[in-house]
């Protein structure tokens, strides 16, 4: 199943009730046991999706919205396991993921299955897709293996660690970078002051909510901040020119993955907090 979204631009956001913002700028619905989800957005033709695979395993299909072919022909994937432990199978080869472990795949007419180990603590697997001009190996990568940043303190609320598994330096990629951050017991902030990528869009997957918790995702231009309140295993697409950060009601952790001109983490343009209104 391929859903397709549409964002609004700069313009039109700045008018949009909070359904208008969620149909542009949300995906949820993710994470259905049993079920391969994939939403193809037009912030840089990237694709959110998930496989939640149980009894049997689940793959990639074709779709025409992306020419036909292999789901891999023309596109590169990132997959960090959120769930049980699970196996991927690019053609021949197969790769075991335990919870928190990524998986980059490369472009190519790969045959690619989904599978947990266990059917009653399935693998639940979160992944993203860009378009991608040349072929790069498949590379599964540890938790343990990822670059690891501490950032934050307690005072600020903003106390995180940032995982990097899928970054220059130990895979290579067309353009996609992945990764996630967990924050500390006490700590609701991330990214904050908050910035933009002007030559990268980015998505971020909220998870480890409880049921009643929120996530407010701040976007938009800094004259005319919109909040999307999240909940658990919700996404949020950030294209270029919007600046991102969030605030939830507790402890959460988000993978974030980025698509663009460059794969530099720090390319970043900060926005000061007093140019918030």
């Amino acid at each position: 199943m391929l859903d397709r979204k549409f964002a609004a631009d700069q313009q039109r956001y700045r008018t949009m009730r909070n359904e208008e913002l969620r149909d542009s700028f949300v995906v949820n619905g993710l994470m259905r046991e049993g079920e391969l989800m994939l939403t193809l957005s037009d912030i840089d033709r990237g694709i959110v999706g998930s496989a939640v695979p149980t009894q049997t395993p689940l793959e990639f299909s074709s779709f025409d919205e992306l020419g036909g072919g292999a789901f891999t022909a023309r596109r590169e994937v990132g997959v960090i396991n959120i769930g049980g432990s699970g196996t991927i199978r690019v053609d021949e080869e197969a790769f075991a993921l335990d919870r928190l472990d990524s998986l980059y795949i490369g472009r190519g007419e790969h045959a690619v299955q989904f599978a947990s180990d266990d059917a009653a603590d399935p693998a639940r697997y979160y992944l993203v897709s860009y378009p991608a001009h040349t072929a790069y190996p498949s590379k599964l990568v540890k938790q343990a293996e990822a670059n690891r940043i501490d950032l934050g303190e307690k005072a600020t609320c903003n106390e995180r660690t940032i995982f990097q598994p899928l970054r220059p330096g130990i895979i290579e990629s067309c353009q996609l970078v992945m990764g996630f951050t967990s924050l500390a017991e006490g700590s609701v902030w991330n990214t904050f002051p908050p910035h933009t990528h002007d030559r990268r869009s980015e998505f971020y997957f909220y998870f480890d909510l409880s049921e009643e918790a929120r996530v407010f995702h701040f976007m938009g231009r800094p004259d005319e901040l919109k909040a999307l309140p999240l909940s658990n295993e919700e996404a949020a697409l950030s294209p270029s020119w919007s600046m991102h950060c969030g605030v939830g009601s507790g402890a959460y952790s988000f993978i974030w993955s980025m698509g663009g001109e460059n794969q530099e983490f720090d390319d970043m343009d900060h926005v000061p907090q007093a140019a918030l209104a």
